[in-house]
């Protein structure tokens, strides 16, 4: 049995999925992955059910019914995964914008004591690549406003590229995480902190999609700018740990 579970949602990611899933198998470490579909009208889901004609033992999907949101999807990878063995749970995106070789490095952050490992595109400096300045400057200060909210000191709040302890998931009451998009990154960091998790930043080079279609939204970074001051309101009432 592997010790480790990779969870990708997935929406029209077609050009990315097979070259994805081939890559993440090709690592000198046992990973599976679980692709979280969406619906995707472009045949996404299609390609997957073929290759685990390949790969019967290491690859599995689960299909949703339209677009419910990356939080959600995740939330429903992190109860699949809780209830099979795996010990270091991860989340990544599908098109190669998060390089599968450091799924390596972030389950030796968790191994060395992290509880929970982040690959960090601002923990020595800014790295990322094929991103317009204002898109970066919006990410990195975006980071920053957390911060200043919140009080944590995360330098990538936003990231999605994270792997978790199973630990982390039995205390973590995943029916109270609300939101689904950028937010719903910073809020898991936020909470995974408050109840007294470590959480280690691995610095990684964050390279934009070149195939497909960005799923980016200014109701995504709305949700997160409002979303970070309720969390933060919330909390206050919120007695941590809760497990």
């Amino acid at each position: 049995m592997a010790d480790s579970i990779v969870i990708i949602p997935t929406y029209n990611e077609k050009e990315n999925i097979e070259r994805m899933i081939r890559k993440v198998f090709s690592l000198p470490h046992d990973f599976h992955l679980l692709i979280i579909d969406d619906g995707s009208p472009d045949g996404t889901a299609t390609i997957v059910k073929r290759l685990q004609q390949e790969f019967p033992d290491q690859l599995f999907i689960e299909e949703r019914a339209g677009k419910q949101g990356l939080g959600t999807a995740y939330i429903h990878g992190f109860y699949w995964s809780k209830n099979r063995d795996y010990e270091f749970i991860f989340e990544m995106d599908a098109d190669f914008s998060h390089n599968p070789d450091d799924l390596i490095r972030l389950r030796q952050a968790c191994i060395d004591g992290a509880d929970v490992a982040v690959g960090s595109r601002y923990i020595k400096g800014v790295n990322v690549v094929n991103w317009p300045m204002s898109r970066v400057l919006m990410s990195y200060f975006a980071s920053v406003y957390v911060r200043f909210i919140t009080g944590i000191d995360v330098q990538d709040a936003t990231a999605g590229f994270v792997c978790y302890r199973r630990r982390v998931f039995n205390v973590l009451k995943l029916k109270k995480i609300k939101f689904v998009g950028y937010a719903f990154q910073i809020e898991m960091k936020y909470t995974a902190i408050k109840h007294g998790f470590k959480l280690v930043e691995v610095p990684i080079i964050f390279t934009d999609r070149t195939e497909g279609t960005s799923k980016m939204s200014t109701g995504i970074f709305r949700e997160a700018f409002f979303g970070v001051i309720q969390m933060k309101i919330n909390s206050i009432f919120r007695k941590y740990p809760e497990g």
